[in-house]
């Protein structure tokens, strides 16, 4: 791979390697000092893969595919689909393609959300469930959009090979700037909560991993594959528990209306793993879901209060709906508690041989039950 990518133009400092210590996961590491703002890997934009050269390439010939999208509600998904399309393609050529060698470098199986089935997701808090089953969907989609592209039959009916394409496109690539790139050889940096790289794309296209600090020889080399405050995108898209994460979404999955009026996302309302602490706006959002339900008029005058920042009225409402508030956050946890011991379980039930994403999605649940155990003790004590 390495040769490959040198072949190519690809350029790498010194001392940069790709490792494993178990032959299934890899990591980037470097075994030389790296000063910060030093290009880790250049990937010269003949090699780079985007959304709109592959549109160039096959011109109108992706038309109905995706318009096909379109109507389906999945425009955003259309510089996603076009690796899609250009990675079935290569696999088409074989060894004739000039990524050969690189796709047949990556991984065969995959945990994402895409190649789970519907028992995985009877087994998976609804949210993690949900993000999982919207990659699922997209992959199926993709599969159906492909039929009407210049792929052959053999590939477009071949199914394991649609989902290594949708997972190979959703994993190695980078939305910049609306489009999305497949960069050989800048794909290989794992995801962390503390980076030590950026990559970017300059005016000509090539692809630049930069060192954002100064790295010591011996460490490891990771950046930033999104949110990392909330766990559960990263499962259901890339396939792995992120443990660095410092809390998850706090699974109200049955106020997302009243979260997204008070203008929250998933990634607001947050349980903290250690701690046990709950993000302000968790309080909000279940304050306000009790008033819409009892007392429209308090509820509007919260609603008030909290889009326009007064926090006195904010802190004012807190206090004299506490209990309710409370009482309905503990019913809520001990719920989920004993939702998570019945989808374990469940999982635990299963055959690894005909269900081998059951150790994450138990590793999953465990995470987000010892989560809610410590937001459980911190309850107690208010």
């Amino acid at each position: 791979m390495v040769d490959w990518a040198s072949q190519y133009g690809v350029q790498q400092y010194p001392g940069l390697g790709v490792y494993t210590e178990d032959g299934k996961d890899y990591y980037a590491a470097t075994e030389s000092d790296i000063p910060a703002g030093a290009s880790v890997v250049c990937v010269p934009s003949e090699l780079v893969i985007s959304s709109s050269k592959v549109a160039e390439e096959f011109g109108g010939s992706l038309y109905d595919a995706e318009q096909r999208l379109i109507r389906g509600g999945l425009e955003a998904k259309i510089p996603l689909f076009r690796l899609y399309i250009k990675i079935l393609y290569e696999l088409q050529l074989g060894q004739d393609s000039v990524y050969y060698t690189y796709f047949n470098s990556l991984p065969r199986s995959y945990n994402t959300g895409a190649s789970m089935t519907f028992a995985c997701f009877d087994c998976l808090p609804p949210y993690a469930a949900w993000l999982a089953l919207q990659e699922r969907q997209t992959s199926v989609n993709f599969q159906k959009a492909a039929k009407l592209c210049p792929i052959n039959e053999e590939i477009t009916e071949n199914i394991c090979a649609l989902k290594w394409a949708y997972n190979v496109a959703l994993t190695r690539s980078v939305e910049w700037y609306g489009e999305r790139m497949i960069a050989p050889m800048a794909d290989i940096f794992n995801h962390g909560l503390e980076t030590e790289v950026e990559v970017g794309f300059d005016e000509q296209g090539n692809c630049i991993a930069t060192a954002i600090t100064d790295v010591a020889a011996g460490s490891p080399l990771r950046m930033s594959y999104g949110d990392s405050r909330n766990p559960s995108p990263l499962f259901a898209s890339y396939g792995f528990l992120d443990e660095s994460a410092p809390a998850t979404f706090c699974k109200l999955m049955d106020t997302k209306i009243e979260m997204e009026e008070l203008g929250y996302t998933y990634s607001d309302l947050l349980f903290y793993k250690d701690t046990g602490e709950i993000s302000p706006e968790v309080y909000d959002t279940v304050l306000y879901s009790i008033l819409k339900k009892n007392d429209p008029d308090q509820a509007n005058a919260f609603y008030q209060a909290v889009v326009g920042g007064d926090e006195d009225t904010k802190a004012q409402y807190h206090g004299s709906y506490w209990e309710y508030t409370k009482d309905e956050l503990c019913r809520h946890v001990d719920g989920t508690l004993k939702d998570l011991s019945k989808w374990s379980a469940k999982a635990q039930s299963y055959d690894l041989n005909t269900h081998p994403r059951v150790p994450l999605i138990l590793h999953h649940n465990e995470f987000v039950k010892q989560t809610f155990w410590n937001v459980k003790a911190y309850l107690d004590t208010m």
